[in-house]
């Protein structure tokens, strides 16, 4: 017989209401898999429910293969008649049975990954297109977002305007779709949209299956899509009985099709309901669940629930506020390396942030200290794609550079350029025949015909435009130049590819960085550095300190978590929130709480001030620091020095007030400065507390954060 003697009363509730459907509102840390396990164990040790009655349903195979364990552990062979999988292999097993009511057989074709980007690779083929242009990820996105919502190819080619990569991307799906119902094959999204059709078309077959279970269970019901809602509606009978488990505040993927609203009004579509909240921590100390809870109370459309925990008050959360963007990272590097110190694992270290592009300047501290670190779940800032893209049309730059031929092939027909294999094939040959590089090939051969021809010549006229302006521009000012005039960002764009641009502008942030400590470094010189970031590889092991998403982190726990670059703008994003109202505000604010309730021992935050290049702005703290009660924080840095020494009001040309300490520079319009690195300059504007300077020679105008301390007047 199963143990309930160490569970506390709310869990011991959610494990005996067996009359009712049962929402669990489970917050993190709160037990919520013991509790699924132990309900099953109750509903067959004590109300002698057979276990094939029982069906439970999670989102992941790895809950999945844990929930089987637990379970096994707890009521041995007796586990084993239980149902408990992913819907996606519900699905299979329900349409094995059910699918030849739409004239498939049952024994159709799972496609996997690699099974769809090889029909990808048929119709590139066909249509003539550049995975490079047209990643498989983007049309795979773009396919299944067109299925979810009911839109046929045909209805998709009509929507799309001619000649975008839209109307391409159609053209895809059409031949995808096409390929598929030839084999009789479904891909994962398939099997959702099949199983419920056959349950929506046929109440007999409905019926059939609902007859099948007494007790279904749902996990993780906050990040449960409108298609799988349906599912698991039509499989609720009348004799049934639905229990759900999840925390609408923890709902963080709506851009997946999440809907918190079904966490939230299940009570109206599954009646009668019982609500039981689980919020004993048994995770994170008092502070950091004390920060959690002060931020997400600021919600409106939640479940009030208020985590509480037994275990003891180690330290309060810690907050940083850097002056600039490079002291952040040299704080949290630095922070990491006296916690390994104190007797921590790396391992027991995530650092979490809101968007990939931020890991650039702490991959480059951690690699400095030689602190192991490992991407989770992502890319190294310098191995994607757009970054090697960027980093080769600058080394088309530089005459004599031994790997000229590497760039030239990666970037010659990105964007697209009608430039195909078998050319760039006639290029290699010639070189080694004439014992040239492929770039001296291309402008003394004519390789191709028509407008194939037409575009080399214009790849041509670019690079040596920008070969000519090597020494009279500023490296950023070339790879900005260069990104805008060959249409890369336009591609981009084109494909809503939002975060590939965030990471260039974080290059180029990365590149004025370099220009500011070598203000005579060579554009030669810069690629030979982030050659050295680029050659150093990861140790092997286990021993790293994990960075992430946040979205990444949903699930995992850690003793040591920092958020990262927490501004206004960032985190919050400001993208979300701009496109999405208060809606998109209170997802960022599930996020945060997520992201805080990741962490067992200690949690960090941090920000930096200064100019962000993707933001075209100056940063602030997150609007989320500050709901955090203050009783639960420590503050450091920037903030707390000024809040410490005399303050005055400087009101900028535009009208806008910003408080600053006495001793500041006060600049207007037109006033000539001198920075320590770009030498002088004339101020052209000083609005919203930045200076943006046009200095002499190749550096330009330059936007940098009013009173920054290597400006001086003149």
């Amino acid at each position: 017989m199963f143990s309930y003697h160490d569970l506390n009363d709310a869990q011991k509730q959610a494990v005996m209401e067996t009359n009712t459907h049962v929402r669990i509102i489970a917050g993190a840390g709160s037990g919520k898999t013991r509790v699924v396990i132990s309900r099953i164990a109750y509903l067959i040790d004590e109300i002698g429910i057979l276990p094939y009655r029982i069906l439970g349903i999670t989102f992941t195979n790895k809950a999945a293969n844990e929930m089987k364990e637990r379970l096994i552990d707890s009521l041995g062979d007796r586990a084993g008649g239980v149902f408990l999988s992913t819907i996606h292999s519900f699905c299979v097993r329900f349409l094995r049975e059910e699918i030849h009511h739409l004239n498939y057989p049952r024994n159709f074709t799972i496609v996997d990954s690699d099974d769809q980007k090889s029909i990808l690779k048929e119709a590139y083929k066909m249509y003539g297109l550049d995975v490079k242009s047209y990643s498989y990820a983007g049309t795979l996105d773009y396919i299944a977002n067109c299925k979810c919502s009911d839109v046929s190819p045909e209805q998709a080619l009509k929507i799309a305007s001619p000649y975008t990569s839209e109307y391409v991307r159609a053209q895809v799906y059409g031949y995808y779709e096409s390929r598929l119902n030839a084999m009789y094959a479904l891909d994962f999204d398939d099997l959702l949209l099949f199983a419920r059709r056959v349950l929506r078309m046929y109440s007999e077959i409905r019926l059939k299956w609902q007859k099948k279970f007494d007790y279904i269970h749902v996990d993780e019901f906050q990040d449960v899509d409108k298609i799988q809602y349906d599912i698991i509606r039509f499989m609720v009978g009348e004799q049934t009985r639905l229990c759900v488990v999840g925390d609408p505040d923890q709902t963080i993927y709506t851009w997946r099709g999440a809907d918190v609203n079904l966490i939230m009004n299940f009570e109206k579509d599954f009646s009668p309901c019982t609500t039981i909240i689980l919020n004993e921590n048994y995770r994170s100390t008092p502070s950091i669940l004390k920060g959690a809870n002060s931020v997400i109370a600021n919600n409106r459309n939640r479940i009030e629930k208020d985590l509480f925990t037994n275990l003891p008050d180690e330290q309060k959360i810690i907050h940083y506020s850097a002056f600039e963007d490079d002291l952040e990272p040299v704080w949290v590097a630095d922070r990491i390396s006296k916690l390994k110190m104190e007797g921590y694992s790396y391992r027991d270290i995530a650092v979490l942030y809101r968007s990939n592009y931020l890991s650039r300047s702490l991959e480059k501290r951690l690699l400095e200290k030689k602190i192991p670190y490992r991407i989770y779940g992502g890319v190294r800032f310098y191995d994607r794609a757009e970054i090697k893209d960027s980093l080769s049309y600058l080394r088309m730059l530089i005459h004599n550079n031994s790997a000229i031929d590497l760039a030239l092939k990666r970037i010659i027909n990105v964007p697209k350029r009608s430039i195909g294999n078998k050319t760039v094939e006639k290029i290699e040959e010639l070189s080694r025949s004439e014992n040239i590089n492929m770039y001296e090939v291309i402008k003394s051969h004519d390789v191709c015909k028509g407008k194939s021809l037409v575009a080399m010549n214009a790849f041509i006229e670019l690079i040596e435009k920008y070969r000519n302006l090597v020494n009279s521009m500023s490296i950023s000012m070339l790879l900005e130049a260069l990104m805008e005039e060959s249409g890369y960002i336009a591609m981009l764009e084109e494909e809503k590819e939002t975060e590939r641009i965030e990471n260039i502008k974080e290059l180029i942030n990365d590149i004025e960085d370099f220009e500011e400590m070598y203000p005579d470094g060579t554009l030669d010189e810069y690629l030979q550095q982030i050659a050295l970031y680029t050659d150093k590889q990861q140790e092997e092991g286990g021993e790293f300190v994990q960075l992430m998403t946040i979205h990444a982190a949903k699930g995992l726990e850690f003793d040591i978590v920092f958020v990262y670059s927490m501004s206004d703008g960032i985190f919050p994003s400001e993208r979300s929130v701009s496109e999405g109202g208060r809606e998109a505000m209170e997802e960022e604010r599930r996020l945060a709480y997520v992201a805080f309730t990741r962490a067992r021992k200690q949690l960090y935050i941090s920000d930096a001030r200064g100019y962000s290049y993707v933001l075209d702005r100056t940063k602030l703290p997150s609007r989320f620091i500050r709901e955090i009660d203050e009783d639960c924080i420590i503050h450091y840095g920037t903030q707390q020095e000024n809040e410490a020494l005399p303050k005055q009001i400087v009101v900028d040309d535009d009208g806008h007030g910003h408080a600053v300490r006495e001793n500041v520079i006060r600049l207007r319009k037109g006033d000539l400065v001198t920075h320590k690195s770009f030498g002088d300059g004339v101020v052209i504007d000083t609005s919203r507390g930045i200076w943006t300077i046009a200095f002499k020679n190749k550096f330009g105008i330059r936007k940098i954060t009013a009173n920054h301390p290597s400006i001086t007047k003149k």
